[in-house]
């Protein structure tokens, strides 16, 4: 197959993305792969909002400038915060002449909410489905372009490179270039060629590594793993973020009901297991404290009660006002029979969204020629060591866009050095038990929560490490002699993912953002970015 631009993912960066290239590209062709249904991306989970400088009488730049560094805790790129903080509102703006629709209050004006780390009501929402809302416009404005195209069941191997010629590549190649991607045909299980003039990744987060997340199954870091192994450049893969409020169920594992920050901007209260209001020890903010305090908060309070979980009270919110803004949530709580009038909501933190990823420079360029990445696969320089609450959907519109312009204004195609090899499967067969995969993704997903989790320590690191060299072995020995499987793939990419986390957490001798670690528990002076 040979298309103009390929998209890797068709969440919001994605979406974004390809129908900027085919508007301004009608003859081209624009194909975008996803490997399970176009919807199911970690968009359409985003409950919360969109941060935007809307209401400028009383919000400006410079406030939510201010804001993200904050939170970003020393690491964020200063140019970068201001190109998203600048550009986003007429990127949000787009979205909505594509048919988006958020919420308004009764003049007719957008409600805007507030959540932590924010100083200013500024995010625009749609009830607490704003990514399911979003990825609809998208899907649909897409769905309007004859040149785009949308494939599912496609699977993403890796990236095409000259080494893939028999050329020998690491990271200090010169001018490693992509020329498209090996991608296994879910439906009809063969592995097939796709090149490409330009290619973007919009692949998502990496959740899944964690025994507990917000994310989709889906998440399980494919971008990220893919461009390492293909010697391109990896940042800050330390700073996972979990949210501190997903909803708690016993005996769950996998993805957990998020229950949006915007709960807390309109007056939920964290209460531990005796019932007290806990925020106030921690911080001055209280509740809206930016994420990293208030997981971390949470997590201590667990540790000392011995407890599980702790609660957000919602009580005392209007039932009107509750179902209005958030009527997912509860008719979610009120399916495990949770009364939000009557009863608090169980909740503790859980993965949410890798601030780290593959590093691009401000044009969403990664170190690797004519491959682009935006979204939750890469590292931009926006969020530092913490992200924001509400920023991830406008960094990826704005990364989009960004991308889009610059590969058309910008980029050059390439040929191949020669014609594209075929996938080499000489040698594989049917893996005979299913249970050397399953059971090493639980290890794996077990051995994250517990050693490289909220709060870390270099014992745990290294335990971690070890335990993922072994997994890593025995995987790779699985990856060369089986026929390759979404379920194989996944879970090497995972353990890559994995391996990466633990190897920036161990370079990182400070505690900084999301990364805390109780045997460097202070900031160093100079903030450094981890590059791998």
């Amino acid at each position: 197959m040979q298309t103009d631009y390929l998209v890797i993912g068709s969440g919001i960066a994605g979406l974004t993305y390809a129908v900027k290239m085919a508007n301004a590209k009608p003859n081209a062709t624009v194909t975008v792969l996803t490997k399970t249904f176009s919807d199911e991306t970690n968009t359409k989970y985003a409950q919360g909002g969109i941060a935007g400088v809307w209401d400028e009488m009383k919000d400006s730049f410079d406030k939510h400038i201010e804001d993200t560094l904050i939170a970003g805790d020393g690491l964020c790129n200063t140019d970068t915060v201001k190109i998203v903080v600048t550009e986003g509102p007429e990127r949000i703006r787009e979205i909505i002449d594509w048919g988006a629709q958020f919420d308004v209050d009764a003049d007719g004006e957008y409600a805007l909410g507030r959540e932590g780390g924010h100083s200013e009501h500024r995010i625009l929402h749609h009830k607490d489905v704003t990514g399911k809302e979003m990825e609809r416009a998208l899907l649909q404005k897409a769905a309007s372009l004859p040149n785009i195209r949308i494939l599912n069941h496609y699977f993403v191997l890796d990236p095409i490179t000259q080494h893939h010629f028999g050329y020998l590549v690491t990271k200090s190649t010169p001018d490693i270039t992509c020329y498209g991607v090996y991608v296994l045909n879910l439906e009809t299980h063969a592995i097939e060629t796709i090149q490409s003039n330009i290619t973007l990744l919009a692949t998502g987060g990496n959740g899944a590594v964690y025994r507990s997340t917000t994310n989709p199954a889906i998440a399980t870091g494919d971008g990220v793993a893919m461009v390492y192994r293909a010697k391109g450049r990896i940042e800050n893969m330390e700073f996972i973020q979990f949210h501190p409020t997903a909803l708690y169920e016993a005996g769950l594992r996998g993805q957990s009901f998020l229950i949006t920050e915007a709960v807390r901007g309109d007056g939920g209260i964290l209460r531990n297991h005796k019932g007290e209001a806990f925020m106030e020890r921690y911080d001055e903010r209280k509740d809206l404290a930016p994420r990293d305090i208030v997981a971390r908060a949470i997590d201590s309070e667990m540790k000392i009660s011995g407890t599980e979980h702790v609660y957000l009270d919602c009580r005392h919110i209007p039932l009107e006002d509750f179902v209005h803004h958030f009527p997912n949530i509860y008719e979610k709580c009120k399916s495990i029979g949770i009364d939000v009038t009557q009863q608090m909501i169980p909740v503790a933190p859980a993965a949410h969204y890798s601030c780290g990823g593959i590093k691009t420079d401000e044009h969403g360029r990664t170190s690797i020629r004519n491959l682009y990445a935006a979204g939750e696969c890469a590292s931009t320089g926006l969020h530092g060591a913490n992200r924001l609450a509400s920023n991830s959907l406008l960094e990826a519109m704005v990364y989009a866009h960004r991308s889009a312009v610059h590969a058309i204004e910008q980029a050059e195609p390439v040929v191949p050095p020669a014609q594209i090899p075929d996938w080499d499967a000489r040698g594989t067969s049917n893996p005979r038990e299913m249970i050397l995969i399953t059971q090493s993704l639980k290890e794996l997903q077990l051995l994250m929560s517990d050693y490289v989790g909220i709060v870390r320590n270099n014992v745990r690191l290294q335990r971690a490490m070890r335990r993922l060299d072994l997994l890593h072995e025995e995987i790779e020995e699985l990856y060369r002699t089986a026929i390759v499987s979404p379920q194989l793939c996944e879970l090497r990419n995972m353990i890559t993912v994995g391996y990466l986390i633990v190897k920036s957490a161990q370079f990182r001798h400070e505690s900084r953002g999301l990364h805390y670690n109780t045997d460097y528990p202070e900031k160093c002076n100079l903030a450094q970015n981890i590059v791998l």
